[in-house]
């Protein structure tokens, strides 16, 4: 479940209409139309990326009289975020095992030649 969640989170932030999307909705809530104001795209075709926003959990959408707004949900960027630093810190413990092995194999080479 928590898989298939990160495959559609990072899916969706793939593409970079919905990454600004999600940077503009860290600064508040928005309306459809502010949303699309920045892109060169229909309202419809907006839609469909908030959409896909809405159904990995990014974003959930309320209504106030006529107003649709967007609200971030951080949390499931905080799933993502968590993925990544459990990752990059794996990574960095294995390059900074490379790095010793890789010192230990030239330190007999370098006191051999002297």
């Amino acid at each position: 479940m928590i898989e298939d969640q990160l495959d559609a989170t990072f899916t969706a932030l793939a593409d970079p209409t919905r990454r600004a999307i999600v940077g503009r909705l860290a600064r508040g809530d928005a309306t459809v139309n502010d949303l699309a104001a920045p892109f060169a795209m229909s309202l419809p075709a907006i839609s469909k990326h908030l959409k896909v926003l809405e159904r990995c959990g990014l974003i959930s959408r309320s209504r106030r009289a006529q107003f649709r707004p967007c609200h971030l949900q951080r949390e499931a960027l905080d799933a993502a975020v968590g993925w990544i630093e459990d990752n990059r810190r794996i990574w960095a413990e294995r390059f900074d095992k490379l790095d010793e092995h890789l010192r230990d194999l030239q330190e007999p080479q370098g006191k051999e030649r002297s």
